[in-house]
């Protein structure tokens, strides 16, 4: 018997490979499907089953685009309803794979067809559990994602998922090792550790959900400071639920390469919106106007997701030369597969063009203090409320970038204002999005408060943010 976590960082997402005497189950995969295939090929197993631990909301599932090239059925736990075929399974129902099994426990709670699978070796002994976002580590599933759908509060949701863990999954033996869905960055959840495996009998221990003395206690502590899902998510399980097109068809599509002359005409013509995943440093240098900036080397397809919102929206992309499959492909993974093409050349050839460009105010930390000494400024910190409860600026204004779409329209475009994030990354998005919509009155700090914290600019005191999460 074999398990392969194949964790993808960018989404803090686990699939799962397991195989047995010529035979395999995937659970929970991603969307592009070639790397299971060439798996499959190179073990010499047959994939017998795709399991889903319940319908997605922060990614794409590959299931379709495997099962039809796999001929593998696709399954789901009880009350599942996808709108494509797909086998139901019943509550403790049993799957053999090879010399193993696999036991189905209906775990509802963070979604209503939520399901852990259970495996068994073939000595028959209970092995692990692919909890999906019922249980992480440190942490367990939201449960307010499936309110609309399932008619209930989010408080009901909390109380169906404690009688779910609490019945079904810490009666299990403390040596079984939890393989999770998710880790620490998922917005699936709100206080998951780095790690991403671990055994039960560790989680029955730290795990502060596994540790209220009463349901009641149970459900105040798992709803307590959610914050607001991100408004992609219901998007993308409409797509895990209903179905999509295969993943070869939108990465052809994005692979298309434009000249800028072409670029710039079919951005009219579509109402695309460009998006430029250089690295902030480069974009702050020159871009094209209008265009928004997420970088690829970071947090790029929740990012996109949360900014962007619209999974229908057209997209054109610049990208750095080599960089274009991997942005259309991050893409796809969260929902986005209208992606019309890219620049050829990237920027340099807009640029050779003699097309017009845009820069953003950007201006080192240290210039930021002199600018600032002595002086009454505003200040915009975009980072989560965390990393600003556990240290900022004095005076500086907590406006997450999460939420910019909400607090955009009550900045005073006549009034000048300084803005950063940690490290630039995500202020550089926030100042693209407010040229595009156009603010231009600010400067954007480069480096963020990493570098800013090493000057004479007054801050609060730090505090840890372990305890600021409590």
């Amino acid at each position: 018997m074999k398990i392969e976590q194949i964790y993808t960082g960018c989404l803090a997402q686990g699939a799962y490979y397991i195989e047995s005497h010529g035979e395999a189950v995937i659970i929970d995969p991603l969307r592009e499907t070639q790397p299971y295939i060439d798996r499959l090929e190179k073990d010499g197993v047959t994939l017998k089953y795709i399991f889903e631990t319940h319908f997605h909301a922060d990614f794409v599932s590959g299931h379709l685009d495997l099962s039809q090239k796999t001929k593998a059925p696709i399954v789901y736990g009880p009350t599942a309803n996808p709108e494509f075929e797909a086998t139901i399974a019943e509550d403790l129902q049993i799957f053999e794979i090879g010399n193993i099994k696999i036991k189905v426990l209906h775990t509802p709670g963070h979604t209503l067809e939520s399901t852990t699978y259970l495996l068994i070796d073939e000595n028959g002994k209970e092995t692990a559990i692919f909890s999906g976002d019922t249980l992480f580590l440190g942490d367990v599933g939201r449960p307010d994602l499936a309110q609309k759908a399932a008619n209930m509060t989010q408080e009901d949701l909390a109380g169906m998922l404690y009688e779910s863990l609490y019945t079904k999954i810490l009666p299990l033996s403390d040596d079984i090792t939890v393989y999770p869905a998710h880790g620490a960055g998922s917005a699936c959840g709100k206080n998951m550790m780095k790690e991403t495996v671990d055994t039960l009998g560790n989680q029955k221990k730290i795990n502060y959900a596994l540790n209220q003395p009463s349901k009641e206690a149970f459900i105040a502590a798992v709803t307590d400071g959610l914050l607001s899902p991100p408004a992609y998510f219901g998007m993308n399980v409409a797509m895990n639920k209903k179905g999509y097109e295969s993943f070869e068809h939108v990465l052809a599509q994005g692979m298309k390469a434009l000249t800028a002359e072409a670029f710039e005409q079919l951005a009219e013509q579509r109402g695309a919106l460009i998006l430029d995943t250089r690295t902030n440093s480069d974009f702050a240098k020159g871009f094209i106007p209008q265009s928004v900036n997420i970088g690829l080397s970071g947090d790029f397809a929740p990012w996109v997701g949360a900014m962007i919102v619209d999974v229908n929206q057209p997209i054109l992309l610049v990208t750095d030369a080599g960089d274009e499959e991997e942005a259309v492909t991050r893409l796809s993974r969260v929902g986005f597969d209208h992606v019309l093409g890219h620049l050829a050349g990237g920027f340099q050839a807009w640029v050779n063009a003699g097309k017009e460009i845009d820069t953003v105010n950007r201006i080192t930390a240290s210039h930021f203090a002199q600018e600032i000494e002595n002086k009454e400024v505003t200040v915009i910190d975009v980072r989560k409320e965390s990393e600003y409860a556990a240290e900022h600026i004095n005076d500086a204004y907590s406006k997450p970038l999460a939420y910019i779409n909400e607090w955009i329209n009550t900045i005073d475009p006549t009034q000048h204002f300084y803005i950063h994030c940690a490290g630039g990354y995500r202020s550089m998005i926030a100042a693209s999005i407010l040229q595009a919509r156009g603010y231009r009155n600010f400067t954007e700090i480069e480096g963020g408060f990493g570098a800013i914290a090493q000057t004479s600019v007054p801050k609060t005191d730090f505090i840890c943010q372990s305890k600021v999460l409590k």
